[in-house]
């Protein structure tokens, strides 16, 4: 089986820099900071951070491709089988905080794992997807990301964006809270049924999607007037944020076990965040209408005929 990893890397070295120019043009103002680094274990990547920008408040797009001895815990808790083989992994993963909170924090990650033994073929598979999280909910943008995640998936099957937005709220839903990180996406991980070349085609085309999602929403919220109240509650919700990517993330954790660089792997992390004391919104404000209408699983597509 030939696995062409070099195109794999050569696709998200791209997708990093054209994400970048993109956030950077619509930004105006600050302009990300890379921070190359390699790992003593093997492998590196690079690390680009904006800050104090008109827009975002703090972003972080990185790009990383490592090796190592044996896979870490996180990687092979679903495959046992796989537990001690070499591996290597690359791929891109970003998070977006806008200043602005009428503007969705946003992420996305897309990923190549292999998994190799001497004597055997490499076991491979891609992982990914992309997903909202807004503080102050609009129909219009929840409409519109979860149709750009349809389109995105369409030539590849009929049944494929039901399957992965419903694996995206399984994924991103706070257990010991009881309540989804925001409005979904997509999310997949262990894809190698289709073959390497689908596959990857399938990868492609999530990538791309992500600025397609993003940038109308941004378009139409980055000049929303805002108050203090509100960038206090927008620092609350991050909270939920950072509980989930420090308890649940796989990234994060895979990230931590294979020895990687703390300070790429945990820029996904707000730049300010809060917690009160069994806080609870106003009922009927906006801030409950969140809560109440917006993370709930819903199927904005369905519910609104997109």
């Amino acid at each position: 089986m030939s696995l062409d990893i070099d195109a794999v890397k050569q696709y998200f070295m791209n997708l990093q820099d054209r994400i970048c120019t993109e956030l950077e043009q619509n930004d105006s103002k600050a302009r990300f900071v890379e921070d190359a680094w390699q790992r003593e274990a093997g492998g590196g990547g690079r690390t680009r951070v904006i800050t104090n920008g008109a827009l975002i408040e703090k972003g972080g797009v990185n790009f990383s491709h490592v090796f190592g001895d044996q896979l870490p815990a996180s990687a092979s808790a679903s495959r046992p089988e796989l537990a001690g083989r070499s591996f290597q992994a690359m791929g891109v993963s970003l998070v977006i905080h806008p200043e602005n909170p009428h503007v969705p924090t946003s992420h996305a990650n897309v990923r190549l794992f292999v998994a190799e033994k001497p004597g055997e073929e490499p076991v491979w598979w891609f992982g990914g997807g992309f997903d909202l999280t807004p503080y102050y909910g609009q129909e219009e943008d929840c409409v519109h990301w979860h149709r750009v995640a349809r389109d995105a998936c369409q030539p590849f099957g009929e049944n494929v964006y039901s399957e992965y937005k419903e694996w995206c709220d399984r994924y991103f839903h706070l257990k010991h809270r009881n309540e989804p990180r925001g409005i979904g996406g997509l999310f997949f991980d262990d894809l190698n049924q289709w073959g390497f070349e689908q596959s990857f085609a399938f990868v492609q085309a999530i990538g791309d999607a992500y600025l397609e999602a993003y940038l109308p929403i941004i378009e139409r919220r980055r000049n929303t007037p805002f108050t203090e109240a509100q960038r206090e509650f927008q620092s609350y919700r991050r909270g939920r944020y950072v509980e989930f990517n420090l308890v649940f993330d796989r990234g994060t954790l895979f990230g931590l076990q294979s020895g990687g660089r703390t300070e790429s792997i945990l820029m996904s992390l707000p730049p300010m965040v809060r917690w009160a004391y069994d806080w609870k919104p106003e009922p009927g404000s906006e801030e409950a209408r969140l809560t109440d209408y917006f993370l709930q699983n819903r199927n904005w597509l369905k519910e609104f005929g997109a």
